[in-house]
């Protein structure tokens, strides 16, 4: 047997906390569909005219013809396939992305299922599979959507129509229901950033316009989540879910209902034991702290949610909880502080000893930031005692100015008796000396 034959492959240094024990380089950016068609004949598409050709009455039902030819899919991993008909398509996405946006009364109530056909035809798909079946949105680069060319336009016209003057939510509300936002939430797991960051602006949208709707789509966040946390933990647009989490917190009217509450306890605080958190750790911290500026009163189980979680054998990790903590304490009230002050400063006292520089350095800004919180819990109890005290005066000036001055006197008479016991002392000390007497022969009464 030849040497070779016994050498060991080459492999990157293993890394044993993570989940790949050999990590790969960084893949290139990759292309992928899920949007073929199954007939081998190319497609052709009848032209039509451009809407600003025609007359103004004639536009309508043109705009509907549009609408129906965009619903035709290509293959666009065949890169050489129906090329005229695919640049025919896109400056038909391209028309029409301008006519919603400047075109007054196009939106007659046959164009409501159209719009939401043409829209459901391009972006409903099963996703592609990833490149690696051990994808790590930290490492790895994501496959990109190779019908992008047509997606993008076919988002920004929804968007567009979304966003008219002219849109009717209880017209439109017939066919974006809750099928409709159910597929939309699963298009979150895309991998093509670009692709997530549009659907963040659709679902907000939607969100805004449709009240009957808003229940569901938080129900089914939240169903997202919690899959993502027990079972899979993996989902490409929880950071993209939690931004537009964030603005709905901030929406919320008070007292919070309990499910909100429960929502804070239960989904967004076990958020901070997955694998991949650094990847939205900023959108969830910017969460937790909304909902402690709506509720002051859900400091205490906060922080305690932390603290369960703290992690133990990760350093970034560490870091991230501490600077999350910094923002907490950033907004909370003295009398919350109180309530968790022992079980944080346990905490903060285990940070002590981490050899991580970064954990010793946060560790600092947030015992300083509890030093000047704690001269502020001072300062709230002299200005409260303050109060009671002005309360009192307002209340009989009489018997407080007499309370006052019997208070005076016998601080005078106790300072006047300190005064003389002082000077006793003195006299016996220069006696001791004199006689030369040990100190404790004489004791006064």
């Amino acid at each position: 047997m030849s040497s070779a034959a016994t050498t060991p492959p080459a492999v990157d240094r293993v890394d044993g906390f993570s989940r790949k024990s050999v990590r790969k380089a960084k893949q290139k950016r990759s292309q992928s569909s899920s949007q073929f068609r199954s007939q081998g004949k190319p497609i052709e598409l009848t032209p039509l005219p451009l809407l600003k050709d025609v007359p103004a009455p004639e536009q309508p039902d043109l705009f509907l013809k549009k609408l129906q030819q965009c619903c035709t899919l290509f293959d666009f991993m065949d890169t050489l396939s129906d090329l005229k008909m695919k640049e025919y398509k896109r400056s038909t996405l391209n028309e029409l992305v301008d006519y919603v946006t400047v075109s007054r009364g196009y939106l007659t109530e046959q164009a409501y299922p159209e719009v939401v056909k043409m829209v459901s035809y391009n972006i409903f798909r099963t996703l592609p599979p990833s490149d690696s079946n051990e994808f790590d949105p930290e490492e790895d680069e994501p496959t990109l959507e190779a019908s992008w060319p047509h997606l993008q336009l076919v988002y920004e016209f929804f968007i567009r129509f979304l966003e008219s003057q002219e849109f009717q939510p209880s017209i439109a509300k017939k066919y974006i229901d809750q099928k409709f936002v159910l597929q939309l939430l699963e298009l979150f797991d895309s991998e093509d950033p670009r692709e997530r960051d549009y659907l963040k602006t659709v679902l907000h949208r939607i969100y805004g316009k449709f009240l009957g709707l808003r229940a569901f789509i938080r129900k089914q966040i939240n169903n997202i989540f919690l899959r993502f946390v027990y079972e899979t933990e993996h989902f490409n647009g929880v950071a993209e879910l939690l931004e537009i989490l964030g603005s709905i917190i901030n929406g919320f009217a008070l007292p919070l209902k309990a499910e909100h509450k429960q929502f804070l306890v239960k989904v967004l605080i076990p958020l901070h034991t997955v694998r991949s958190l650094s990847l939205f750790h900023a959108q969830l911290a910017y969460c937790i702290v909304q909902f402690l500026e709506k509720d002051p009163t859900l400091t205490e189980p906060v922080i305690r949610g932390l603290l369960k979680f703290w992690p133990k054998t990760c350093s970034q990790k560490e870091v991230m909880f501490l600077g999350e903590l910094e923002e907490i304490l950033d907004v909370i009230e003295p009398t919350q502080f109180v309530k968790i002050q022992e079980p944080l400063f346990k905490q903060i006292s285990k940070c002590v000893s981490s050899p991580h520089f970064q954990v010793s350095v946060y560790l600092y800004w947030v015992s300083m930031f509890i030093v000047r919180l704690s001269a502020l819990i001072c300062l709230a109890i002299v200005a409260l005692v303050y109060n009671v005290l002005k309360a009192f005066m307002e209340m009989n000036s009489s018997l407080f100015d007499e309370l006052t001055a019997t208070y005076k006197s016998d601080r005078q008479r106790e300072k006047k008796k300190e005064k003389e016991r002082e000077d006793l002392w003195k006299k016996l000390e220069d006696l001791e000396l004199k006689r030369g007497l040990p100190s404790a022969a004489i004791i006064p009464t």
